[in-house]
């Protein structure tokens, strides 16, 4: 039905209620260098780094100045805004140094303040120093732009800033744990790409009530936003059918056999791992797989009770087939297949139920790929007729027992 999920953005996370700052342990070795580095200068260096990082993110707004903020970051405690991190003396960080930079990203301290960790310092930490200053060297090489910081609009208590050197006292760790195994070099160096650079646990790992890290979960997937950020542990990508070879296209080109990436994923791709020398991604893969992935689970159609077999087919060939093809095929540039979706295969029906209430916006992906606009039902179909059609899909193509029903679809109505 959808532009189907795989996994949601690592944007700077969270949107928690703390806020920041203090150092712990010694620096970690340093990590293995990403390919394209060897003789390069630092500036290149940094821009490759920032572009890893994605940075842009949550410092680039729609029509705005690159870097220059302002990109809005919902979150459970209230609403966060991206800052300024070009060069501008007043409102940027023209007036930082290279030791005021690290320690806004290991410590989550600013030269004027403590930091929320929806800035995910709480991941930055593992960064090398050398690679923290070839990105600040490359900030400050951009374009200064003059545009004033928004400030959080946040409620009673986690308005008060104090609060955070509290919140990092507690949860604040110089690493996160593997949710692979490994030890070859591109397991090691797409750790570093995954945990530090990319902070992918700051969407795809679980939290607790007070906004840490589920340490015992890692990336086992996230509820911060609309839509979830699923389990892209080992065991979770195997169930959904993901190989390496497949991580590798959706990184590189945001399309894989298994779906193509929307809603805070799109930019991920888009302003980050697109870029990304393709030895850096097949690392990437290689962490999240571990280095002796498991096979991929088969998929196989569930069984259906006759009356939702009539209603759900009567509803797929109405509205879906003629984008998604009668025999859930797909069609290239237009909309992606329901054979092999990760989506439908997925134990959580959740983004799948989000998506055909919202539907998702046309979107133009690496080179030229592109997949239409796909309409949300909300205003078309009832409660339980999205669930006869969620149903339908899930068992058709995701081996999914019949679960969404129509009391599930009303809690997800915007």
């Amino acid at each position: 039905m959808a532009q189907l999920l795989f996994m949601r953005a690592t944007l700077a996370a969270a949107g928690l209620a703390a806020l920041a700052a203090c150092s712990q342990g010694d620096d970690a070795p340093p990590p293995p260098e990403p390919p394209i580095a060897a003789g390069q200068d630092t500036l290149l260096r940094g821009r490759y780094l920032v572009r890893a990082a994605d940075c842009a993110a949550c410092h680039t707004a729609e029509n705005g100045a690159p870097f220059a903020g302002g990109v809005p970051l919902a979150s459970p405690f209230g609403k966060f805004y991206g800052t300024n991190i070009t060069p501008d003396a007043e409102h940027g960080i023209g007036k930082w140094n290279a030791d005021d930079f690290y320690a806004a990203l290991h410590d989550g301290v600013a030269p004027d303040r403590h930091l929320y960790p929806a800035m995910p310092y709480t991941s930055y930490r593992q960064l090398s120093r050398a690679d923290s200053d070839a990105m600040f060297a490359y900030l400050r090489s951009v374009k200064p732009a003059p545009v004033p910081n928004r400030e959080p609009e946040l409620s009673f208590p986690y308005n008060l800033r104090f609060g955070v050197r509290f919140w990092n006292w507690l949860f604040l760790e110089d690493s996160l744990p593997d949710a692979s195994r490994g030890d070859s070099q591109a397991w090691l160096r797409g750790r570093y790409l995954a945990g530090a650079l990319g902070h992918c646990a700051e969407c795809h790992t679980p939290r607790g009530k007070l906004g840490q890290l589920d340490a015992e979960r890692p990336l086992q997937g996230g509820a911060l936003g609309r839509i979830k950020a699923p389990d892209i542990s080992p065991g979770g990508l195997a169930a959904r059918g993901w190989t390496a070879g497949d991580l590798n296209a959706l990184f590189a080109t945001g399309i894989a056999p298994q779906g193509a990436v929307f809603d805070e994923m799109f930019p991920v791709v888009h302003l980050s791992t697109q870029h990304l020398a393709k030895e850096d991604i097949a690392a990437l893969s290689t962490y999240l797989l571990g280095d002796a992935p498991a096979a991929p689970t088969a998929v196989r159609p569930a069984e259906m009770e006759p009356r939702l077999r009539d209603s759900g087919n009567r509803l797929y060939t109405a509205l879906c087939a003629g984008c998604h093809g009668f025999e859930g095929e797909g069609k290239p540039g237009v909309a992606v297949a329901m054979q092999g979706s990760a989506a439908l295969r997925d134990a959580d029906a959740h983004n799948l139920v989000a998506v055909m209430l919202d539907g998702i916006k046309a979107q133009d992906f690496p080179g030229t790929a592109a997949m239409q606009a796909m309409p949300g039902f909300a205003g078309t179909l009832s409660n339980a007729e999205l669930a006869d059609l969620a149903n339908y899909l899930r068992a058709r193509w995701g081996g999914q027992a019949s679960g969404v029903t129509a009391e599930s679809v009303q809690a997800l109505r915007q």
